[in-house]
């Protein structure tokens, strides 16, 4: 397995650095965020080094997919959460600052402002039609 000797994330896998593990397998170590958007708010990373989501192989972003989705269910029955955000953030133009994968695994609590800070970053209005499809014609794109 890949590692980054200077990597806040690889220095948790590897024990230097203090953690609140709570989910661990071959692939994926999950642990509590330390700045939590809500109660509950947890990481998943794959063991191996990948900067983001671009860098990431296959098989580890699959394992950390199944890994969230198990975290997320845990999340719903244990904590009671009222429904769990998945995140990513791939690049620091997307808000990344940790440059090691990981998906946050947020529960959110309705109507407890107490439990759950987490608010949508934009405001849903409808897009220029032209624009929309410009893109998903660049998208289709497999070249």
């Amino acid at each position: 397995m890949v590692q980054d000797p200077d990597c806040l994330f690889c220095r948790i896998v590897r024990g230097e650095l203090p953690s609140t593990r709570i989910d661990e397998d071959d692939r994926t170590l999950t642990f509590m965020d330390i700045n939590p958007a809500s109660d509950g708010h947890s990481l998943v990373i794959p063991k191996a080094h990948a900067r983001d989501l671009h860098d990431i192989t296959p098989e580890d972003l699959a394992a950390c997919s199944v890994t969230a989705q198990r975290v997320a269910a845990r999340a719903v029955k244990q904590l009671g959460a009222d429904g769990v955000n998945l995140l990513n953030c791939a690049g620091a133009d997307a808000w990344q600052t940790v440059f090691h994968f990981h998906l946050h695994v947020v529960p959110r609590f309705r109507d407890s402002p107490d439990r759950d800070s987490l608010r949508l970053p934009w405001t849903s209005t409808p897009g220029d039609p032209a624009r929309i499809t410009a893109a998903a014609e660049l998208l289709r794109a497999t070249t």
